[in-house]
């Protein structure tokens, strides 16, 4: 089992981006899969999660302006960034956890947003 993020890169504040994240050999009605982040010198946050079920969270400094989603029948899970702002600026990691643990335990590799004029 694998998770592949991809979709990072540069934009400008107020932009855009979609990042995916491939989830290889889960099934994504048992495993519950987050999206983190870390900026250069801060602790590594969680951004959105997807539980097996379909509900959402998102961190409170990202609601309205991030949204996460999953494609069942691909195997992916993505997280739409809009109204992007310098502070959002950070490695963004998927990662994966079975339904009704507590740990994520599956990481992928990061991919790179940065926002700046």
């Amino acid at each position: 089992v694998q998770l592949q993020a991809s979709g990072g890169g540069l934009v400008q504040p107020g932009g855009s981006l979609k990042l995916s994240c491939k989830t290889s050999g889960y099934n994504l009605d048992y495993y519950d899969v987050g999206w983190f982040r870390q900026a250069p010198g801060k602790e590594r946050e969680g951004v959105a999660c997807i539980r097996n079920d379909g509900n959402t969270e998102h961190l409170d400094s990202v609601k309205g302006r991030f949204t996460i989603a999953r494609d069942k029948a691909n195997n992916m899970v993505y997280l739409h960034m809009n109204s992007l702002k310098s502070e959002d600026t950070a490695i963004y990691y998927c990662a994966a956890k079975a339904r009704y643990s507590s740990v994520y335990n599956t990481w992928g590799q990061g991919t790179q947003v940065t926002v700046s004029s």
